[in-house]
C-alpha cells in the first residue's frame, strides 16, 4: 500500500506549496503528509526494496525538462528548491521506472532512437489516447545514470516493467506479437515468456507480494467495430485507455480471471 499511497501523493504536484498543514482537521487516517514535488507532471513513484529511496518520473520545466525523465531521492526529501538526481540519460522520453533488489533501476526509454522528445498526441477524434512508442526499450541503470544493461531489444513497444518482490522476475508489456500483451523475463532480461494472448491492451502489471500472482489492466474490444477501431489505433501507435478492467493470473499466465 505504501507504493500506491506515494503514487497518489506525487500526483498532487500541480498544487502550489502550502504554508498551512496539508492534513485537514477531520483527517483520521494520515499520521503525516508531505508534498514532495512542486510543478510539472510527476508520477509513477515507487519504493526501493530497502524502503529508503524513491524513483519517479517528471517533466518539470524548472528542471530544464521537455518531457519525462527519471529521478530518484530519499523518500523524506522535498524537491521545491532542489533538483533530485536524474538517473535517465536526459535524452528521448522515459516511462515506468522501478527498483531492482540491488537498488539499480529499470525504466523504458526512446533515447536510442532519437535524442529529442517524441510527439505526444493527446486526442484522436476528440478521444484521449496513449502513445505506444515503438522505440521504447527497457534498460537497467545505476544511481549515477550509467546504463548497465539493455534488457529488451525487439521491434516495437517494450515498457511498463515492474519487479517481483522476490527479486527474480520482471513483468512488462510488449507489442512484439502484434498486440499489446503481458510478458515476464528473468531479472537479467533472459527467459522471456508471453503470458497473455487475448486481443486488446494488457498493461500496468504488478506481482503479488509473494510473487505467485500478477494483476493487470486490460481492454477487451467486443464486436467487429470495436476490434477494428482498436487495431487501427494500434497501427498508429496509439491506445484509447477506456473500458479497462482488472484481471489476475498466476505468474505463468495460468488461471486467468
Amino acid at each position: 500500500m505504501k507504493r500506491f499511497f506515494l503514487l497518489i501523493l506525487l500526483l498532487l504536484n500541480s498544487c502550489a506549496k502550502q504554508n498551512s498543514d496539508l492534513i485537514k482537521p477531520q483527517e483520521k487516517n494520515f499520521k503525516s503528509l508531505k508534498q514532495l514535488t512542486f510543478g510539472g507532471d510527476n508520477a509513477e513513484a515507487y519504493w526501493s526494496f530497502d524502503d529508503k529511496k524513491i524513483v519517479f518520473q517528471s517533466n518539470n520545466s524548472k528542471w530544464g525538462l521537455e518531457c519525462d525523465q527519471m529521478f530518484y531521492g530519499n523518500f523524506d526529501q522535498s524537491y521545491d528548491d532542489e533538483i533530485p538526481k536524474m538517473v535517465s540519460t536526459g535524452k528521448g522520453r522515459t516511462t515506468c521506472s522501478y527498483f531492482l533488489p540491488n537498488n539499480n533501476i529499470i525504466y523504458a526509454s526512446t533515447h536510442e532512437a532519437q535524442e529529442k522528445c517524441p510527439e505526444t498526441p493527446l486526442r484522436v477524434d476528440g478521444n484521449y489516447v496513449w502513445p505506444i512508442y515503438e522505440s521504447y526499450e527497457i534498460y537497467e541503470a545505476d544511481f549515477n545514470g550509467n546504463i548497465l544493461r539493455k534488457l529488451t531489444d525487439s521491434p516495437g513497444y517494450d515498457a511498463e516493467a515492474t519487479v517481483s518482490p522476490k527479486g527474480d522476475k520482471i513483468v512488462f508489456t510488449s507489442d512484439r506479437s502484434g498486440d499489446l500483451e503481458i510478458y515476464t523475463m528473468n531479472i537479467d532480461g533472459s527467459n522471456v515468456k508471453q503470458i497473455t494472448f487475448d486481443l486488446g491492451y494488457d498493461g500496468g502489471a504488478f506481482f503479488s507480494p509473494d510473487g505467485t500472482k500478477i494483476v493487470f489492466r486490460a481492454s477487451r474490444p467486443d464486436g467487429e467495430e470495436e476490434k477494428n477501431k482498436y487495431k487501427e489505433l494500434l497501427s498508429q501507435g496509439l491506445v484509447q485507455p477506456t473500458n479497462m478492467e482488472l484481471f489476475i493470473c498466476d505468474s505463468d499466465g495460468s488461471n486467468l480471471k
